[in-house]
């Protein structure tokens, strides 16, 4: 399988001499088109700081990332935030909803953002709510939703530009284990329509339904399984 991923000693140091803060110290790690990952680790392991560098959000101090062949040190911010655009979908834990606007609204923001027409957009949006299976919720706002129908909606927003990856952070921590356990599902099956997903996550019953579970203590990967 094609490598989606490779990092080689990737550190990330924050500040400067005493006050330093080593989030990520030598990480060397590779994933791969169609595969789910699950990062997992205690919190200040690094996790959130590693997830932040695959989606080109931050560049490492020191080593080496390669996203889909692109070197990631050498893209200016503008070619970063092109390839993000195309190629990487977010689901935070925190849903980041527009209170204001209804699941097919909130959908349809990700793409009228890049032109998209809105006839195609309504059309795109409908479908992927129907994949995370809330078609019969689409006019409803955020809070006229459960916390896990929320984070369906964060995931079909995710998929609006139809990215390669999808990178999770803690995407079930305000969740109950059974909507945890189906949002996990979703993701995980997205697999099968040729997405990778990575799930940053502290659950370990979440993380075993991944592929691969990639352990972080102190910024170092120290299992991958």
């Amino acid at each position: 399988m094609r490598e989606v991923y490779i990092l080689r000693g990737v550190e990330k140091i924050y500040g400067r001499g005493e006050a330093a803060t080593h989030a990520l110290r030598g990480v060397d790690l590779e994933i791969y088109e169609r595969e789910c990952v699950a990062i997992v680790g205690p919190s200040g392991s690094g996790k959130t700081t590693l997830l932040s560098v695959m989606g080109l959000l931050d560049k490492p101090t020191k080593g080496e990332v390669f996203f889909l062949g692109r070197d990631i040190l050498k893209l200016t911010d503008a070619e970063a935030s092109k390839l993000r655009a195309r190629y990487i979908g977010f689901v935070f834990q925190t849903f980041n909803l527009v209170p204001w606007l209804s699941a097919l609204e909130n959908v349809e923001l990700a793409m009228s953002i890049i032109g998209i027409s809105p006839a195609v957009r309504r059309k795109k949006a409908l479908e992927l709510l129907t994949l995370v299976d809330l078609a019969h919720r689409v006019e409803h706002k955020p809070t006229e939703l459960s916390g896990g129908e929320q984070q369906r909606v964060a995931i079909a927003r995710a998929l609006a530009n139809d990215p390669l990856v999808i990178l999770a952070d803690e995407p079930t921590g305000n969740l109950d284990s059974k909507s945890g356990m189906q949002v996990v599902k979703i993701l995980k099956d997205l697999t099968l329509k040729g997405k990778t997903v990575v799930i940053v996550t502290h659950n370990m019953d979440i993380a075993r339904m991944a592929d691969r579970v990639v352990k972080l203590r102190d910024g170092k990967v120290v299992e991958v399984a």
